[in-house]
Order: structure tokens, then sequence, then C-alpha cells
């Protein structure tokens, strides 16, 4: 999309215009640059100096390898550039320096500054990137999902189970081929060996796949391994190298087994979904279907199998199963296409790989940037100094309930804007690159947010949102790097005055609105809803009031009108619920939608919440009733009861950590250690809970579900009616008349 062209910005780029460059590997002394054109895939090799900074030249005194050193100029801690002539004499100084200093790299107030990754490294230094001069469409990728067996009595393939096997694998790029491998036509042998062809014939630049590094990936190495096949995935033919590895963003810590694969990338796009939900907190499910269906993505004709029947449908009917497979690759490349261009267009940016730029934080991002810059013009390089805690943003909520109409007024980009606003830069930043780089990204957020308002196309609206929203964390992430103790250039002091001016704007804009008849209802950091004054009556009239409230402000914090509501239900801080004009609900915050609720609470929260918004209050003690009466009937399917976990780790080692205790007891691995079968780490296990009375301990009384006989329920209704009592509790004060109910 052309509107979206951020320019040439040096600083924000980098120095290096070299277009094409799809990959970068470390071969010996060079780093080899896979470069595209019209007529394919073609390398060249760099010459590769790595580096790292140091306090003073003495701390390599008598180093053995080849190095040489240079002076920086300026006043950072970091005043000299120590260059290796290969990636070896960069690790053994690297460990000289540690055993010098007692330091390991990653310590607090270390003398020296080593980056583990060599590609980062060659990028920082000669200001390339990756995908200059490469649109989104013009990379090759290739999406890959398998289907897998389980043998009977399990409810969870496990590729370290002998009877469970590949039973199908399909393939799929943009440029329209597609390919299923099934086991009823291959062995899983002659399949991963067809896989590994197909993945060097289409050479793809990037390989994608939902939740692949956690199953597709990880469950395809060990069965090639139990087959001796050799999955010569890399451009050189080399085999992935798998590590152990953590993906963090937010509140959320993922492990994961990582694969690098030789002058390819690999793209998750259950990372890409955690990363969007982020800012957007609307997703319900990471799964696959249900992202599809959500983004609008999903074709009517989609085929849908529950997954306890993969394995009955592989014996029965293998074409609707292969079908399945297939519209799992091809949803798989249309969240990739919706929700991975940030990146792609960040990857462009940021010195970083493809695949390292996606599990990068921003503040990590960030100080690259400066790195980069301040490494191309010779300037030395500030040491971390730490952080301290400070006030964060005002929050609040001023009504509860139901409340209408609604609207939401919302500053662009609040601490950025106060920082461009106030001209605030962190104080050790000398060359003055901060301001820039922030009103460089910001100008890119705004255009994209105004795209997605106009634009007609759902699926561009869509994509353009994404964007949005993606670089809305990035540019807000400024702000959070400030506050950072663990990069260059933070400064708490400043992020503190950050805040201070964020709450003094918002508790303005509150006041600006109570003095004209609003009625604000919740503040959340950067934005207000409130219902509008009696007089202002129609979307023309609220336009026009926020565009009041946005003059009465400081030059350069401009206020959007972002949303105008029927209802709202406000429940909690950061949790509420808003009808549309267009009949459409949104839904925000764990408290209204929570993952870890069992599935007939969930349900029975959306059928509360949206007879609240409709004003059908009077009805939701007949709706809670009817699911007592489910319950008590034994109505609910099991699935609807149960929860699911996954095994992290063996029965034997839960066993002996609940035996030391090194951990509490869970249901999950109960029942593992009860069964005949064998479970491994990586099991999954859905479990009910049965006994009698609603204060069983759940771990002593925990069953299958795939155990459950609908002819013979078991289930604890009086534990799962007292669940559902102490969740009608929670919203009893929201209906118009509360009613005794819980004698």
């Amino acid at each position: 999309m052309d509107e979206l062209h951020l320019g040439d910005c040096e600083v924000l780029f980098g120095a290096d215009k070299t277009e094409g460059i799809v990959a970068a590997e470390l071969v010996g002394r060079f780093v080899r640059l896979f470069v595209r054109n019209e007529e394919g895939v073609f390398f060249r090799d760099d010459p590769f100096r790595p580096f790292i900074l140091l306090e003073e030249p003495t701390l390599l005194s008598g180093f053995a390898g080849e190095c040489t050193i240079k002076a920086l100029a300026g006043n950072g801690e970091y005043r000299y550039l120590a260059l290796f002539d290969d990636w070896r004499d960069c690790m053994a100084a690297r460990d000289l320096l540690a055993k010098r200093s007692g330091k390991m790299p990653s310590a607090r107030d270390v003398p020296y500054l080593y980056l583990s990754d060599p590609i980062h490294q060659h990028l920082l230094k000669t200001g390339k990137t990756l995908f200059k001069g490469i649109d989104f469409a013009g990379i090759a990728r290739l999406a890959l999902d398998i289907e897998t067996y389980c043998a009977a009595g399990f409810e969870f393939s496990n590729p370290q189970r002998e009877e469970d096997r590949i039973i199908s694998i399909a393939v799929m790029d943009e440029k329209g081929y597609a390919e299923v491998l099934s086991g009823r036509d291959m062995t899983e042998a002659a399949m991963l060996e067809r896989l590994s062809e197909i993945i060097r014939e289409h050479d793809p630049d990037v390989i994608e796949g939902h939740n692949i590094f956690r199953f597709d990936l990880e469950y395809i190495r060990v069965r090639a391994e139990r087959h001796g096949v050799r999955l010569s995935w890399g451009r050189d033919g080399s085999v992935p190298r798998v590590r152990r590895s953590r993906f963090t963003v937010a509140e959320r810590t993922i492990d994961y087994p990582r694969w690098d694969i030789f002058g390819r990338h690999i793209i998750d796009t259950y990372f890409l979904l955690i990363i969007y939900d982020i800012s957007a907190r609307e997703m319900e499910s990471y799964g696959l279907k249900a992202a599809a269906r959500h983004f609008g993505l999903a074709a009517p004709d989609r085929v849908y199998i529950e997954g306890g029947e993969i394995s009955r449908r592989f014996d029965t009917d293998p074409a609707s199963l292969a079908q399945y497979n297939l519209d799992d690759v091809r949803e798989t490349l249309a969240l990739s296409r919706l929700l991975s261009h940030s990146c792609f267009l960040q990857t462009r940016m940021f010195p970083y790989s493809y695949q390292n730029c996606l599990i990068r934080g921003n503040a990590t991002r960030i100080n690259a940037l400066f790195l980069r810059e301040y490494l191309r013009r010779g300037v030395s390089i500030p040491k971390p100094v730490g952080g301290g805690a400070f006030e964060g943003a005002h929050t609040d909520v001023l009504r509860y309930g139901v409340v209408g109409p609604v609207v939401h007024c919302d500053v662009a980009s609040l601490y950025p804007s106060i920082l461009i606003a106030y001209r605030l830069k962190p104080a050790r930043e000398s060359l003055g690159l901060f301001l820039p780089l922030l009103e460089e990204l910001r100008e890119f957020r705004l255009k994209a947010k105004g795209l997605a308002r106009r634009e007609a196309d759902p699926l561009r609206r869509e994509y353009c949102q994404s964007l949005q929203q993606a670089f809305k964390v990035l540019i807000n992430s400024f702000y959070g790097y400030l506050g950072s103790p663990l990069h260059n250039f933070s400064d708490a002091a400043l992020a503190a005055e950050v805040t201070r001016l964020g709450r003094e704007t918002i508790m303005g804009m509150i006041d600006w609105l109570i003095e004209r008849g609003a009625q604000p209802v919740e503040v959340d950091t950067d934005g207000i809803y409130f219902i509008p004054p009696p007089a202002v009556a129609t979307a023309e009239e609220e336009t026009l009031l926020v565009q009041e409230l946005s003059r009465s402000l400081a030059g350069g914090i401009e206020v959007e009108l972002d949303g105008r509501y029927r209802a709202m239900f406000s429940y909690k801080v950061k949790n509420y619920a808003l009808l549309g004009y267009d009949g459409e609900m949104t839904v925000k915050g764990s408290g209204l939608r929570s993952r870890g609720m069992e599935k007939y609470l969930r349900a029975f929260i959306g059928e509360i919440v949206r007879l609240l918004l409709a004003g059908e209050g009077e009805k939701v003690e007949g709706v809670y009733g009817a699911y007592m009466q489910k319950l008590r009937d034994h109505g609910f399917d099991v699935t609807w009861l149960s929860k699911s976990e996954t095994l992290g780790e063996s029965p034997a080692v839960y066993r002996e950590k609940v035996r030391a205790g090194k951990r509490n007891p869970g249901a999950a691995y109960e029942i593992a250690i009860r069964a005949l079968r064998e479970f491994r780490a990586g099991d999954q296990i859905s479990y009910y809970i049965c006994g009698r009375g609603k204060d069983v301990t759940a771990y002593e009384n925990c069953r299958p579900a795939s155990e459950y006989d609908p002819a013979r329920p078991d289930e604890n209704t009086v534990y799962y009616m007292d669940k559902l009592k102490q969740l009608y509790k929670k919203f009893a004060r929201f209906l118009p008349e509360e009613k005794s109910l819980f004698d």
C-alpha cells in the first residue's frame, strides 16, 4: 500500500541501501547474504568483523587472538570498539572478559557490551537490513501443517509414542501451489522425505505455520529421528538447528523449541496473534480456526474436524481429512498475510533477521536503532543505569453498569505525543535521534489508522488496523524504553515526567467534559468513554465536541473520536462490553471472557452481557435458572465442563517435586499417574470434576473427560452449580432488581 511508505530515513532504515536481501547467515569469516531478484535467489559473502564494546582497552590486555581496538568519541562509558577477525576470536574475548571482570555479558553494570547474535552484529555495523526494495508479496512464503494419529485410549497425539504418527502433511504457497501428502499413500518416512524435497524445490524465504514450533516442527523432528530421515531444509542442504528458547511479550512467556534453518525464516502465526492481542485485547482464542473466523478469513465451505475425530476420519474418510489439512494451511497463509506485514516492515528498519525481529521486545529493537547509528558515527555508548519506581497512568471507572449512548475519545498516541509536544528526550542521548525516530513512526501509525477508518474493503481495513495497532505498541514503547533498566539510553526520571503529564492531560480532559455536561464512564491511560451532554445528540455533534476538546490541549496532542456505541456495560477497570449501532458486541477484559473458565461459564457471561446491553436485564434470572437446571439434568456435554492442560514435565518428575514440596498437586498429573497408559511430558489431558460437595479438592476428585459416560453421568453437579452461583453473584448488582437467589 503506497500510502504507508515511510520514506528514506537512514537512522530508521540503516545507511546501507542494498536491496533484495532476504536472509543472512554466518559462514566462517563472512556473512552470506541471500538476495532475491526477478530470476530467483543468489548469494554473496560480506566480510565480517565482529565486535565488543569496552569501557577500557586494558580489559583485553594479553588477548591471544587477533584484535583491533578503536577509541570512540563522546562521553559514553563504552568508549572503545574491539574488532575481531572472526567469530571464534570474538567469543574467546567474551570468555576472557567474563573471567577478568567476574561478570557475564547479561549481568548488571558489566564493563563490556557483547551481542551474542553474529547476524545482528553484522547488520548493526554495516547498516544493512533485510527486505529493502521488496514488497511483502515479493517474498516466497510456504505454509506447512500436519495432522497426526492418536492411539486408542489417549486424547492427544504424542510423537514419542510409537503408534502415533504423522498421517497428513499439507503445504501451500501464495502462487497457487498446494499439495497434501497422505499416510494412506506413503509411509511416514516417505512423507518426511518428500516434505524436504518440496522445501528444496520451492525454495521459500519463509516457512509459516500455526503453533508450528511447539507442535508441527517438534513432531516432525521426533518422527524424523525415529526413521533416520535427514531434514535437509537449509539453503546449503544443512539440517535445522534446534534449541530451547523463550518468547516473552507483555505478561506472557512461552517456552518453545526454536528452529533455525540456514537461509530461511520461520514465522509462527500463533506468536503473531499474541502480539496483535497485546494491544487489541479482543481475541477469545489463539487457535487457528477461531482466529480465521474472528478476522473473516474462513471460507464458507471450510471443513471442520474436531481433534478427537482426526484419527477416525483418516481411517474412514481420508478425502475430508486432506481438505481439512489444506484449509488449515490456507488460513495460515491468510492470517500471516494479515498480521505479519508489520513485522516485515519492521525488519526493513531493525538490524535483525525476520525470525528474530518478531520475537525481540520493542524496547530492545528501539535500542538497536540507537546502537547502529552511534556505531556508524563512531560515538561512544552509555551503560544502562537502571531505573526506579514511578507512578503510572491514570485509570478509573466512574460509572458502573449499563449506560448509553457512549462515545470513546482517544488521545492519538498519548505518551509519544507528550514527548513530541514538550520536546522531551533522554538525557544521555547526545546525537538527538530519539524524537526524529519517534516522529517518523508516529506519522506512519496515524496514516495507517486513518486508512483503516476510510477503507471500505473489510480485509484491507483489518490489515490497516493490524498495522496501526502493532505500530501503536512500538511507538508507545519509546516511553516504556525510557523506564527500562536494561537499555543504554533509558531515563527513568523522564519516564516519570511523561506519566505525570499524561495524568495531567487525562484529568484535564475529564474536567473539560464534565464542565460541558458530559458524564465520563471509564478512563484507561489515553482514552475516555463518556456519555455525551444532553444537547449533543448526533454523530456530527459528537465529532465537533471531540474536536473542540482536542483544541483545548497543548499543541501536538490530538484527541480523536474513536467510536460511538448504543450502550456500554461497565464492569470494572479495563473490563467492559460495548454494543455498536450495528448490533455488534465487543467485549474487553479477562473478567468477562477469561480463557481459563470452563466453557459453560464463558457462555453464561456472554448471554448475561448481551441481555444487559439490550436493556433486557430482567431476563437474566431466567437464563441463570436455565443453566442451573441444565446442570442438574446433566445436560451439558462434558467438553463444556472440562478443562485441558498440557503436561509440562513427566509424571515421575512431577511426583518427585510434589514429594519434595517444590510444587502443588495438579489434577492433570494425578490423572496421568493413575492411568494404565504411560503419559509423557507434552501430552494433554482434559478432565472434569467428580466427587460430592462444592468444596472438593480438584486434584483428588478429577477424571479424564475421555472416560465420561453420558449414560452414567458422574460430574460433581453441586461443584459446577456453585461455580455458576458465585459467578452470578458478581453480576447481581447490575440487574434491574436484586433478588435473593442464593439461599
